[in-house]
């Protein structure tokens, strides 16, 4: 009864991790050492040490920045628009089609309202 305990506050905890980091902290509690892990994973022990420590610091949030955050093609794509470029012209500018172009913008406002 209890482990069932431990293991739901361990995937609490370890929730907002990327999932290798998951897998490095499970393997680390599962008591293997760092260089068998980074054997497995064929990483050096040094890395595999780095992703414990990193992955052990308060904050940690495998989707902190993703959510809302656009990519500099997106933001540059609706600074364009807004000054009242077309699709064609930021098309041209880019190198990609003015579909492209509006799958992007598309795709920027989706992620704000989303936020």
């Amino acid at each position: 009864m209890s482990e069932g305990i431990v293991s739901e506050s361990i995937v609490s905890e370890t929730s907002k991790l990327r999932p290798l980091e998951r897998r490095i902290l499970r393997m680390v509690d599962e008591g293997m050492s760092t260089d068998d892990i980074a054997r497995r994973l064929r990483r050096s022990p040094a890395a595999v040490e780095r992703f414990i420590t990193l992955s052990r610091l308060p904050g940690r949030d495998a989707q902190a920045g993703r959510a809302g955050s656009l990519r500099p093609l997106e933001r540059r794509v609706l600074r364009w628009r807004d000054r009242g470029a077309g699709y064609d012209d930021i098309g041209a500018r880019l190198r990609h089609s003015p579909d492209f172009v509006e799958r992007v913008e598309a795709l920027a406002n989706y992620k704000l309202t989303s936020a």
